[in-house]
């Protein structure tokens, strides 16, 4: 089931197109990945995509329904969630208090009974975070900061997750371990799309890469086929990091 559906997206400012006649879709239950280089234009169609940013033409429908003109806090009730890549946890609060304040916030607009603290337990529990629920979100690594930001999302249910870059600041076991548990998100009928640079986490999450450069769609298949396509292989410029380390980025 195809739940985001983007068609002909264009962005243009002072004469600049930014974004040239986009089309993107995410199905539930898998993990759609977006990749490219940096300034491909991966961040500015997030942004349309969630409603922060007006595009000069093209739609944009959730389930079926057409949001383009609808507002952020509108979408989000749709079931729309968005994790940036500067982490934003509220630091003085616990990783529980983090979670509970999400389940508390859809509660109030969902006004479906659901019981915001028996939400936050299932929610750690799922992300793997029960031990740490009464540390500090301050104190706690960027891997660990991340997943809390992930289990936020959660807490508000949504049935499309979309994250820009979650990698960033993560060393290659916390990316593994990330793409394993995105690949398990979707198998609950969650349509998750990911903005990423990192290409082998691309590769290990997703089902369908769509690659992006200069705001128009170079290329779009399985992993396997993204890998094998030379105009791909051309803008995949470095390897960064050492020894195990060593990862791919579209620079």
């Amino acid at each position: 089931m195809t739940r985001l559906e983007v068609s002909g997206i264009e962005v243009r400012s002072g004469g600049t197109t930014a974004i040239d006649g986009v089309d993107l879709s995410a199905a539930a239950g898998e993990v759609t990945g977006l990749v490219g280089p940096a300034g491909a234009g991966k961040t500015t169609l997030f942004n349309v995509i969630t409603g922060l940013q007006r595009p000069s033409a093209g739609r944009v429908r959730l389930d079926g329904q057409d949001i383009t003109t609808l507002a952020p806090h509108r979408r989000a009730r749709l079931g729309m969630a968005r994790i940036i890549q500067r982490l934003e946890a509220f630091g003085s609060l616990t990783v529980r208090e983090n979670i509970l304040v999400a389940a508390e916030i859809r509660r109030r607009w969902a006004r479906d009974g659901s019981n915001s603290l028996k939400v936050t337990d299932e929610v750690m529990a799922e992300v793997g975070l029960r031990a740490l629920s009464r540390e500090r979100c301050d104190t706690l690594p960027t891997g660990l900061a991340r997943l809390v930001e992930v289990a936020r999302a959660l807490a508000t249910r949504p049935n499309l997750l979309l994250l820009d870059e979650p990698s960033a600041g993560l060393d290659e076991r916390e990316t593994e371990g990330l793409a394993a548990l995105l690949v398990r998100l979707a198998a609950q009928d969650i349509a998750v799309l990911l903005v990423e640079r990192n290409v082998d986490m691309a590769m290990a999450a997703c089902q369908l890469v769509h690659v992006l450069d200069s705001g128009r769609v170079l290329a779009v298949g399985s992993p396997s086929e993204i890998e094998r396509d030379p105009a791909v292989r051309a803008c995949m410029g470095m390897e960064i990091g050492s020894g195990t380390e060593t990862r791919r980025v579209l620079v």
